[in-house]
């Protein structure tokens, strides 16, 4: 059996040590690499079916690694660090990363993470119904249903929603909802995303304090809780 391979590029040996340890426990193969351009020549030899990145690099910037991986490559990307701020979340996500976590973090979330990202890039054959808990979203049919019932949404509404169960289990950016549903053109007052957000959780949340469906990532964006049945085609409109 071959075994997962991950490139972690991290200059931190305390770190680097810890998730090694934590990817041979698990059975992974891991490669290591102290600075970007070490980590992009092994991105092509080593061949990685994701890559751990932090972006506080001694020789270029993580961001920067992070854009000419994503010239060729489609790998999946979680970036690692103890840069908190929103903005640096929203940059990498932008970018193409597939997740951010925050130092310090455990082994438990770290895992978890990567579980998602290999289920992503591996969905081979998706289909076309987004199923989780009680809820059910057909897109051949455009049918949403909540328990069994009909759900009916706006438009935009249905967009939005279908828009984050093609990528659940990701984050978002609100760039990203904005471009992708309202256009480039679109003010970047993401105010009436908000709106119609509140009113999709109305629709399906027992409690939308407390969701169950759609995450917010404060100053980021927005989450759907991952599909049951895999990768969904992005075939909405």
């Amino acid at each position: 059996m071959n075994k997962i391979k991950v490139l972690l590029i991290e200059d931190d040996r305390s770190i680097s040590n810890f998730i090694t340890a934590t990817m041979d426990r698990e059975g992974y193969k891991i490669m290591h690499a102290l600075n970007g351009r070490e980590g992009l020549s092994l991105s092509t030899s080593f061949c990685p079916n994701v890559i751990l990145l932090d972006l506080g690099l001694p020789d270029m910037d993580g961001l920067d690694v992070l854009q000419k991986l994503r010239s060729w490559s489609d790998v999946p990307v979680i970036i690692i660090s103890a840069r908190t701020k929103e903005q640096e979340k929203v940059s990498a996500l932008d970018l193409g990363a597939d997740d951010y976590i925050t130092k310090p973090f455990g082994t438990g979330e770290l895992m978890a993470r990567i579980r998602t990202s290999l289920r992503h890039s591996h969905a081979q054959t998706p289909g076309h119904v987004y199923k989780t808990l009680d809820l059910e979203i057909d897109f051949e049919k455009r049918l949403i249903r909540l328990r069994g019932e009909e759900v009916h949404l706006t438009q935009i509404e249905y967009q939005l929603l279908t828009l984050l169960a093609e990528n659940s289990g990701r984050v978002l950016t609100y760039s990203y909802i904005m471009n992708a549903i309202w256009g480039p053109y679109m003010d970047n007052n993401n105010q009436i995303l908000r709106v119609n957000m509140a009113n999709i959780r109305r629709k399906l949340e027992q409690n939308p304090a407390q969701p169950q469906y759609v995450f917010t990532e404060i100053g980021v964006g927005y989450r759907m809780r991952e599909n049951e049945n895999g990768a969904i085609p992005a075939e909405r409109f």
